[in-house]
Order: C-alpha cells, then structure tokens, then sequence
C-alpha cells in the first residue's frame, strides 16, 4: 500500500528492539515485511507525549484500524458460526469478546503484549504495562499493523485464533456478562424506554484519564462507577445497576 510511508513514517531500529520484534512473531506465528509498522503498534501516546522526535508517533490510528478489522472479523464468523440465532444474540457475544475486559488478557496471556509496549516515563510509574486499556489498543493496533501489512486474510487469521476461544467460552455461558445488554434488555421490557448514561466527571492527566458514569432509569440513579474510558465506565455503572436489580 502506497501511503504507509505517509502515514506510517518509519524509525530506526536497534537490533535489541528487531530481536524482540521477532520474538513476539515467533511465538504467535506471525510473519511482518516492516518491522518498523509492528514497533509503532507497541508505541503509547505518553512516550510520544515526552519525547519531541516523536511527536504523533503512538499507536492510536493503528488501533482505529484495528478496531474495525477486528469487529469485522468476528461478526463476519458469528454470523456463519449461528446461522439459527437471530442478530440480538450475535450481536451479544460480538460486543463481550471485542471488549477490553476480553481484550486485555488475551493482551497478557496470549500476546505477552506488556513486554513489548513502549511507554513515557510517567506511564510506566503508574503500572501502565498492567492497564487494560493499553493492552486492549495494543491488541487491536497490532491487527490493524498486521492489515496494512499484510492484507485482511493475515490479520484476519490472528483475529479468530485470539477470539474464537473467547467465543466459545460466552457461548459456554462462561465469559463475563455484558451488562449494559443486560440492562437494556430489562429495563426496555419493563418500561419501554431505555437506560439514560451520564458523564458525571473525569480525573487524571490526558495519558491515563479515568472517567465516571452513572446510569438513570427514571428517576433512580445508579452510581457513579468508573473505567479508563466512557465504554468501560458505562459497562461498570450498568453493572451496579444490575447487582442493585438482582438482575445478574
């Protein structure tokens, strides 16, 4: 693709680096032409925050990327995988494995991501090797550098050895609960209208934000409950509303 050079301005690598590269390919059987579009993958905002050379050098348009091919991919196999079951249940699963509650472990567990994440100096004193959401994007940039690399079929390939497991295990009944589903779901059959999300406040600096939500279902108010981004807060604030409910 012609505008990797555009977008995707490369950096050197030392040959540490390139052996930890290779590494992380050869324990998940991955084959990249351009290193140097995996290293970006593994690059948080907050080391380009704290250093000039490389400014707006961090993975977040990867994760973009990411992000859709690994929707893609995973609802393109749901909709083969239960071809009797109706779009609320696909879409049910779909949104539990795509989450970073799901995403993160497979980050560590499966990955090893956190050994290869490149971090800005305040980030890494605040154990942001061990965040979810850092590991979530870095999944997620990963597939999208795997795409611009290699095509949709590579990334593709990666996307349904990490999340067909998880699949199964929701299918199993053995994920974790998707609770703003969950909540609609039964605040809708009971009322007709649906839960209503607030951005009660947020806190931290701009590389590690954490954001509180509450939910209101007519006049009561659950929460607020937190989480390193608006999903995952409303996530948690519909997962208090849940346990009030004895919904669960």
């Amino acid at each position: 693709m012609g505008f990797k050079g555009l977008f995707y301005p490369e950096k050197s690598l030392t040959r540490e680096r390139k052996k930890e590269l290779d590494e992380f390919c050869r324990h998940l059987k991955l084959h990249f032409k351009n290193y140097s579009l995996l290293d970006l993958a593994f690059h948080h905002r907050s080391y380009s925050n704290e250093n000039t050379s490389y400014k707006r050098y961090n993975n977040e348009r990867l994760e973009f990327l990411g992000d859709s091919v690994l929707g893609l991919a995973t609802a393109a196999f749901l909709y083969n995988d239960m071809s009797q079951n109706k779009e609320g249940d696909l879409a049910k699963i779909k949104a539990n494995v795509v989450s970073e509650q799901s995403l993160a472990p497979i980050a560590v567990e499966k990955m090893h991501i956190d050994k290869y994440l490149v971090l800005g100096k305040g980030e890494e004193l605040s154990g942001g090797r061990t965040k979810k959401a850092i590991l979530a994007d870095a999944v997620e940039a990963v597939i999208g550098a795997l795409y611009i690399d290699s095509g949709y079929e590579s990334a593709e390939r990666l996307v349904l050895e990490l999340i067909i497991p998880e699949i199964r295990k929701v299918q199993s009944d053995h994920g974790s609960k998707d609770y703003k589903t969950l909540l609609q779901e039964f605040y809708q059959k009971k009322t007709n209208a649906c839960p209503s999300y607030s951005l009660v406040r947020t806190t931290g600096p701009d590389h590690d934000r954490i954001f509180y939500v509450s939910v209101k279902l007519g006049d009561v108010v659950y929460g607020p409950a937190s989480g390193k981004n608006k999903k995952s807060a409303e996530q948690a604030a519909a997962g208090v509303a849940c346990k009030a409910l004895g919904i669960e």
